[in-house]
């Protein structure tokens, strides 16, 4: 039996896969089982953030493999307490962090502190969030019902939480707060809506507004955290110090992991809310690592050459191919392009597949990249000449 053929008789169809098979990977190449080459402009949807069989982070999983795996949360675990330690440091605030397996559960324990702090702070109860149009919040019920996308809540999974609320854009959330509100939870770019970020003086109003009222700005860094937009949160790029914020995607190097990172260090006690595998020796030595090799190419200036070698291609493509798309999108290494419809982003990662280079969708038509951001320049080059292949081949078609 094929690998296709065992895939879809034994694992459940929630996904609409591509069935190549990638053997291994190196920095931002990967190859399949015949030994073909592909340049990865997708790293795992924002997850390998320091590329593939990067050598720091894989022998520090080894060397951590090879004393403790996992124990529970019941005992203390070092390299949990040295990577909370780092990521308050790089945060520049005063916080503590709580330690989850991916970015749904952060934002999940994310929405369960909002409502601690309606319960305690008030007298009367507070327990509404405010999302955004476009925006995504995870899989989880909760999360899912967060997300202000009507296409994520089918009437297959309903009935949903209650307490959630949508605004089409920031203007719109102060008349939607109401006595029973305690947050808002808000992208700053949103990865699933286009890659689109908010306007920085909008932000900034509105986290004065809230911090003014008493309520929570929750901000979900899942995909923009951890140098994605160059800063090591999206929220410095901002200028603003929010409740709390969720990371996960690009922490761990490709190892699961997600963290709640809240300036209310006292908002959750023993026993309100735990995890069997959150912030782990594994999982937490993986984001000591990375954070190493990350820190590093911040501080040595590498990270933002790599933004502006990367952002200078995309401008060439705008101005070349403007018959396909309208205009490029987002920050940093999380970027997007718009095409001029649906079918040509369907088509253009379509063909960019067939040549080899490898790029993500997005919603209002936009094709996504997210490099590892260890991409070198050769790696750069190559894929964008790959890429120009595949937008020739969508102008003929």
């Amino acid at each position: 039996m094929n690998l296709e053929a065992l895939d879809k008789q034994y694992v459940l169809q929630t996904y609409a896969r591509d069935y190549t098979n990638f053997t291994h990977g190196i920095g931002s190449k990967l190859y399949d089982d015949k030994g073909v080459e592909y340049i990865d402009f997708a790293s795992g949807i924002g997850v390998s953030s320091v590329g593939h069989a990067n050598k720091h982070l894989t022998q520090a999983i080894c060397e951590q493999a090879q004393k403790i795996i996992h124990i529970s949360n019941l005992q203390v675990i070092e390299p949990q307490a040295k990577l909370a330690k780092k990521i308050v440091e790089l945060c520049g605030y005063d916080a503590k962090v709580f330690f989850a397996n991916s970015g749904a559960e952060a934002n999940e324990g994310a929405i369960k502190m909002a409502r601690k702090y309606g319960t305690v702070n008030f007298d009367t109860k507070k327990y509404k969030i405010i999302s955004l149009g476009h925006s995504f919040h995870g899989r989880t019920l909760s999360a899912l019902t967060a997300t202000a996308q009507e296409s994520f809540h089918p009437d297959t999974f309903a009935p949903y939480p209650k307490g959630f609320s949508y605004v089409a854009n920031i203007d719109d959330i102060y008349d939607a707060i109401d006595e029973e509100t305690i947050a808002v939870i808000i992208e700053l770019t949103q990865g699933e809506g286009g890659v689109m970020n908010f306007d920085k003086h909008k932000v900034q109003e509105l986290a004065k507004f809230l911090q003014e009222k008493k309520l929570l700005l929750i901000v979900d860094e899942i995909q923009t955290g951890i140098y994605r937009t160059g800063s090591f949160l999206e929220s410095n790029n901002y200028e603003i110090t929010p409740d709390i914020v969720t990371v996960a995607k690009g922490l761990g190097g490709g190892v699961p992991i997600g963290a709640i990172i809240t300036r209310h260090k006292e908002i959750l006690s023993a026993g309100e809310h735990g995890t069997t595998f959150g912030g782990n020796y594994l999982s937490t030595a993986a984001g000591l690592a990375v954070l190493d090799i990350l820190s590093e190419l911040k501080q040595g200036g590498q990270l933002q050459e790599t933004i502006e070698y990367f952002d200078k291609k995309l401008d060439h493509i705008i101005a070349q191919y403007s018959d396909l798309f309208i205009k490029k999108t987002g920050l940093g290494l999380m970027r997007g392009i718009v095409a001029k419809d649906d079918a040509i982003k369907n088509a253009v990662i379509k063909n960019a597949m067939k040549q080899r280079v490898i790029v993500l969708k997005s919603g209002r038509n936009t094709v996504r990249f997210l490099p590892s951001l260890t991409i070198t320049k050769e790696e750069i080059d190559e894929g964008f000449a790959r890429f120009e292949k595949a937008l020739s081949e969508t102008r003929v078609s």
